[in-house]
């Protein structure tokens, strides 16, 4: 592949040669021209007797080994400077494209949850030095643009979930037993409002990045999940190995949750699901009907729901899982499971703090 420093340091060596054939060709050809003038026999004063042609001046054999060896000499010189000039223009092309290496290397590590760094380019103020500040400058803005938007979600967390705490409050409290279905259908409408509620926040949260990630125990965190689901008629099974992420711990918790919830309530009655971490991989594989080839584009999609055997919500689970392993520089990827059902993965194994620990 010819990147940019190929080009440079080849453009280098084309000028540099090219300027210096020319002046070594002019030199010897000045040189050649010179010592012919020089060396040229005279005429003779009187006319010369009859024999064979006098031998060449010694002038002119020497002006011609000369003017030969100028250009062999020349030749190697030529070749010298080829090997000399790659050399010298691929080192300097890489110090000229050295900020740019910088900036590159920058954009590439950010993410949402350090807009705080900047570049901050030293040197003369060049072009390189004005497209590193015009990156720090938008850098600034995404910053302020995403803090004010992690300040709206957490003053919506507040303003939408009290009103429905008061709303709940209200039925239990205010409303008799007597009332029939009406109190249960309300209360129920209350609870799928806070759960959509919440859904929406994680999700929000999780598509802005991470905070403060810290070391997170992922084999606990599996462990504690699986413990607090609902299997109801679905036999779950679990196989975890010690294993250690860099993240946020509620979060991991939500992502292992919505998977496992996922596997056991679009199931079929009497099935199964198989919860394994390996190898900083977790794994989810549950039985349940077949899901059409053309319709795993949905799966991830918010709000996008697809028909099972089972009580269906608000169709976030997967969304907020994908959203919460994107924050955790990894992502979720599904393929159907022999027989129905699905298998999804989250690979972890690129991006843990470090090998899995023998706790």
């Amino acid at each position: 592949m010819r990147t940019i420093r190929v080009r440079l340091t080849l453009t280098y060596t084309a000028l540099f040669l090219l300027t210096s054939a020319v002046l070594l060709v002019s030199v010897n050809l000045s040189l050649h021209h010179r010592l012919t003038v020089e060396t040229r026999p005279r005429a003779p004063v009187a006319p010369l007797p009859p024999g064979p042609p006098p031998a060449p001046e010694p002038g002119a054999l020497i002006a011609r080994e000369v003017v030969t060896y100028q250009w062999e000499a020349a030749g190697v010189a030529i070749v010298v400077m080829a090997v000399v000039s790659l050399a010298v223009g691929w080192f300097f092309a890489g110090r000229m494209l050295r900020p740019v290496h910088r900036i590159t290397a920058t954009a590439r590590r950010l993410s949402l949850s350090n807009l705080h760094e900047r570049i901050a380019l030293a040197g003369p103020r060049d072009e390189l030095r004005e497209l590193a500040d015009t990156f720090d400058e938008m850098l600034a803005r995404l910053e302020r643009s995403v803090e004010g938007q992690r300040r709206f979600i957490a003053t919506a967390s507040h303003e939408l979930r009290t009103p429905l705490a008061v709303q709940r409050a209200a039925i239990e409290i205010g409303l008799p037993d007597d009332v029939g279905p009406i109190k249960g259908k309300l209360l129920a409408a209350n609870r799928r409002s806070e759960r959509l509620i919440d859904a929406l926040l994680v999700l929000a949260q999780a598509e802005h990045g991470l905070d403060a990630p810290a070391v997170v125990d992922l084999d606990e965190v599996v462990r504690f999940a699986v413990a607090e689901l609902d299997h109801g008629d679905v036999t779950v099974t679990t196989r975890t190995e010690p294993c250690e992420v860099l993240g946020d711990r509620t979060l991991l918790h939500r992502l292992v949750t919505n998977l496992a919830d996922n596997a056991v309530r679009h199931n079929v009655p009497g099935g199964t699901a198989a919860i394994t971490l390996a190898g900083g991989t977790l794994r989810v594989v549950n039985t349940g009907p077949v899901v059409p080839p053309e319709r795993f584009g949905d799966l991830f999609a918010p709000f996008r729901r697809i028909g099972t055997t089972r009580t269906q919500g608000a169709g976030l689970g997967l969304s907020i899982a994908a959203a919460i392993a994107g924050a955790h520089g990894a992502s979720v990827q599904a393929s159907p499971h022999p027989g129905g059902g699905l298998e999804l993965v989250v690979d972890f194994a690129e991006f843990r703090n470090g090998q899995n620990s023998g706790k």
